[in-house]
């Protein structure tokens, strides 16, 4: 006796994680990233190596992040205003063009000998104001990259992956130039590898983009994107979840120093194991997220990833053996790179289109500009009750979080499954649309 035959289910084969790039944009948009990316590190490495050998504060170590963070949360709301007025290209690539310029003036200072510590804090100040347009930018693009829009999951989550390939290999160059030719060389590579993205765009044909004449003021239409993303609970519950974790999860890598040194008896190399392991986690979590290709479901898995670097932060609070630490920190990575590219795909495919940037800005402010905040509050708060306390009651904070999320689900996909089935539906609509010159 035969019964009906089961549906087949999709295979998880390299073909279905890689789909993404067969997408002409995409590839070369990935090829360009991956590049430059890697030359970011390398400048991210060598600058903090250079602010502590220069001053000897950790002070001033936190204050140049904080200065190239912070633009974020005050300006990517506004950057998305004009993302949704002109051309996300045009954006980028300016972005991307004043990246260049900064890079190679911060390594023209420190190769002719005469780079002092203000000179730091002001083109990292100046890099925060680029990337407050560069990222929201970058971001809101990805849907003109894919013809599909089946496979914008799968995009985003290869660009996460390439995110953590590029942080594996470009700080382990950027050690060896350190001590061999100095951060200088560092610094014109990052600058040079700019040209593989500028180049990449140029090659670009874009599908265009109906935007919409606006008569409104610049305020105006930021007030609203934000009452947009407010009355939509799908859009507004992914934000907030994402904004607490960022501020309470994340900054787990600005105490991991305390762990590795003081609570673990560790130097730099445990330091190295401890970071190198969430990394490889969060390019597993990037190979399971590019591995689906239906976007219904990836709420469950959001709520998982912010229960999964909760436990993973209150582990690594409990453990006093590396090996231990290690071991958990691989999870965190999964959790952290989940929790970032699920709320990613989750908010590019509830949105419409004529909101995107303005949406995609408040991702980034919830995100990036999170960060600094949250960087703060964990060093003071750590100053006062120790670290692993403090990385022990952001994990309990993350658990609430992901709890709360986790109830109302129910409620996520009364409002969120219709927003995804009517951006299906005009994406479909759209794709007989020519593509045509970037610049056009």
């Amino acid at each position: 006796m035969t019964g009906a035959a089961a549906p087949a289910r999709p295979k998880k084969d390299l073909k279905t994680i890689l789909r993404a790039l067969r997408h002409r944009n995409y590839r070369l948009y990935f090829f360009g990233q991956i590049v430059s990316l890697s030359g970011t590190w390398m400048q991210l490495i060598a600058l903090n190596w250079l602010v502590y050998r220069l001053t000897d504060s950790a002070f001033m170590l936190g204050f140049v992040g904080f200065v190239m963070y912070v633009p974020n949360f005050f300006l990517s709301p506004f950057a998305g205003v004009l993302i949704d007025r002109f051309s996300r290209w045009r954006i980028l690539f300016t972005a991307q063009l004043l990246a260049m310029i900064n890079a190679l003036l911060l390594a023209t200072l420190m190769l002719t000998g005469i780079i002092e510590v203000w000179h730091i804090v002001v083109l990292a100040a100046v890099q925060g104001l680029i990337n407050s347009f560069d990222f929201p930018s970058r971001q809101s693009m990805m849907v003109q990259l894919v013809d599909d829009k089946r496979d914008l999951s799968n995009a985003i989550a290869l660009n996460s992956s390439m995110v953590n390939v590029a942080r594996l290999v470009g700080p382990s160059i950027a050690g060896i130039l350190i001590a061999t030719v100095g951060e200088g060389v560092c610094f014109l590579i990052n600058g040079i590898s700019y040209s593989a993205v500028l180049l990449t765009l140029l090659a670009m044909k874009l599908r265009p983009l109906k935007i919409a004449p606006q008569s409104k003021k610049v305020w105006q239409n930021f007030k609203e994107g934000v009452h947009y993303a407010g009355k939509a609970p799908a859009i507004r519950s992914v934000l907030l979840l994402l904004a607490v974790i960022a501020l309470f999860g994340f900054p787990f890598s600005s105490l991991l120093p305390i762990m590795a040194r003081d609570v673990l008896k560790g130097g730099a190399d445990a330091l190295g194991f401890l970071m190198g392991a969430s990394g490889v986690g969060a390019i597993l979590g990037a190979v399971i997220l590019a591995s689906r290709s239906d976007v219904k479901g990836l709420e469950k898995f959001l709520a998982g990833a912010s229960l999964l670097l909760g436990l993973g932060l209150i582990g690594v609070s409990q453990s006093r053996v590396l090996y231990l630490s290690i071991g958990v920190m691989f999870f965190v990575g999964i959790g952290t790179m989940l929790q970032i590219a699920i709320s990613n795909t989750l908010l590019q495919t509830l949105v419409d289109e004529d909101k995107r940037g303005r949406v995609i800005s408040l991702y980034v402010a919830s995100f990036v500009g999170m960060l600094p905040f949250g960087n703060l509050l964990s060093g003071t708060v750590a100053s006062a009750i120790g670290a692993p306390m403090t990385m022990l009651i952001w994990g309990c904070i993350c658990l609430v979080a992901s709890t709360v999320f986790f109830t109302r689900l129910p409620n996520w996909r009364k409002h969120g499954y219709p927003m995804i089935e009517r951006q299906m539906a005009s994406e479909s609509l759209a794709e007989g649309d020519a593509p045509t010159s970037p610049v056009s």
